[in-house]
């Protein structure tokens, strides 16, 4: 999860543009796709148990759960219109989709990293002041970089008083195996194994941020606008798969199991990434958390952060480019480019079994 993005906004809106005709339309079948993450193994689990076809076929419709390996690929896939939903974060839902003029929707908000993202610093230095001067690898403007400049903030630091050296996730547990690199910002299962590393501090986490690193399903807004069968099929499917994973008993442990091998790993290791991940196990947690005040403040950190990194596209003037509605009719940025909306609707009906 949470590569780093080689992508043209502009690509993207036109590849929007074409294929939008074709999208903001009635129809009967659909497909949505995900990348390997704790939070998202349950979108494997609902295909391959067959909880997806049973509410999409409660709703007369078809909708294919597809595994896309390389993350940011499958956002510039939906991007194009090439599929009707996708998982992602939702620094990336901003960024990618939305900056590139793509109207997209969080559908289900699922949970937010509650440790899985750190900052890890080797040797003597053991706080995020100690930051100052070095460099530090991560994978440059992903959901990590966010979480180190959010981090420096608490710090009274910038990125300024630093150099970040972008560094693939692929290469991160070797990087930080050599004697050149002292600092790493990084998720799991990656954090982890550098966290296993005799003599080095976890100056900083997603922990600290609460709230700040979300994961979604996000569908696109004018098919499901037209489509409202797929809305309900998805959130159907998700909230009865999450009342199995979170099962106390042999079907919860069954099924945190099969998430495990799926995701390449056991269950001791997927339930530990599970502990640092804060899971929204039923739609009115969700629903909660997505009508906060918070989320919109949240929000507006992204989109600095966006702005100030050249991520909200050349065209953009300020941070306030591209506008975000939520619950309670709560907009931020420019109401007249509205492109991500956070839409508690369908979970609320979950919440309050009316689907």
């Amino acid at each position: 999860m949470r590569k780093p993005r080689l992508f043209s906004v502009l690509a993207a809106g036109l590849a929007a543009a074409i294929t939008l005709n074709s999208q903001a339309a009635q129809k009967d079948s659909f497909s949505v796709c995900w990348t390997i993450y704790a939070g998202w193994m349950p979108w494997e689990y609902g295909a391959a148990q067959g909880i997806v076809d049973k509410w999409a076929k409660k709703y007369g419709i078809n909708i294919d759960v597809v595994q896309v390996n390389d993350y940011v690929e499958s956002i510039n896939q939906y991007s194009a219109g090439q599929f009707d939903g996708c998982t992602m974060t939702n620094m990336d839902a901003l960024t990618i989709p939305a900056a590139g003029g793509v109207d997209s929707t969080a559908l289900i908000v699922g949970d937010f990293s509650n440790g899985n993202d750190g900052v890890v610093l080797k040797g003597e230095k053991k706080t995020l002041a100690d930051l100052k001067g070095q460099n530090v690898n991560l994978v440059e403007l992903s959901v990590s970089h966010y979480l180190l400049a959010r981090g420096l903030e608490k710090a009274g630091l910038s990125e300024r008083d630093l150099k970040v050296v972008n560094t693939s996730d692929a290469d991160m547990v070797a990087a930080f195996a050599t004697k050149d690199v002292t600092a790493v910002t990084t998720w799991n299962p990656l954090l982890a194994e550098i966290e296993a590393t005799p003599g080095v501090t976890k100056v900083f986490n997603s922990s600290q941020i609460p709230g700040e690193i979300i994961d979604l399903m996000v569908v696109n807004s004018e098919t499901l606008k037209d489509n409202p069968a797929l809305g309900k099929a998805l959130t159907g499917a998700w909230y009865e798969i999450m009342a199995t994973m979170s099962d106390s008993g042999a079907a919860g442990k069954a099924a945190r199991e099969h998430m495990a091998k799926a995701s390449g790993t056991d269950l001791k290791g997927y339930e530990a990434q599970l502990a640092t991940t804060k899971m929204f196990y039923t739609a009115k947690e969700a629903v909660a958390f997505t009508k906060s005040p918070s989320l919109p403040e949240t929000m507006s950190k992204v989109a600095a952060f966006s702005f100030d990194h050249g991520l909200l596209g050349e065209g953009a003037q300020s941070a306030d480019a591209i506008g975000m509605s939520f619950a309670n009719d709560v907009i931020t940025g420019d109401k007249g480019n509205l492109k991500l909306r956070f839409d508690p609707t369908y979970m609320q009906m979950a919440a309050d079994g009316q689907l």
